[in-house]
């Protein structure tokens, strides 16, 4: 068994782009446009896995664009996307200048959680061990749910 994909239906697919590459920092490995069944999916990988994903021997999300407008709810039964990140704190800094709301900051320099457009919670990982404490998210509160 090999793990393939996680696949996220986006109800708009540019501020899904934004938020996932622009912003998070994933690339775009390939799409497909399928005018018949009406939908785009775009593969997105981590930059340290793009390489190994254009020849599909990586994780990646896919991102699901139907051309006829859904309405998506329920993103929190989904769970959650986690990223390992090289400075949690720059990351989530660079975030919230660009308005993503740092749901649960990363008060002990670990971990963090945020929201795509969609309402997909995305967890972030400190790479190797957690950051001091630092302000202002040792004191920063939770915002909304994750």
């Amino acid at each position: 068994m090999q793990y393939l994909h996680t696949m996220v239906r986006v109800a708009d697919l540019d501020a899904s782009l934004r938020f996932y590459c622009d912003l998070l920092g994933l690339k775009e490995v390939r799409r497909k446009e399928n005018e018949k069944g009406r939908f785009t999916l775009v593969f997105l990988a981590a930059p340290e896995d793009e390489e190994r994903s254009r020849e599909q021997k990586a994780p990646e999300v896919e991102l699901t664009y139907n051309w006829d407008p859904e309405t998506y709810t329920g993103g929190r039964n989904f769970g959650h996307l986690a990223y390992r990140v090289d400075d949690i704190y720059a990351l989530c800094q660079y975030l919230m200048d660009n308005g993503v709301t740092i749901n649960r900051p990363p008060r002990d320099g670990h971990m963090a959680f945020v929201r795509s457009p969609d309402g997909i919670s995305v967890e972030l990982l400190q790479k190797g061990d957690a950051l001091p404490a630092q302000e202002p998210w040792a004191s920063m509160e939770n915002t909304g749910s994750w």
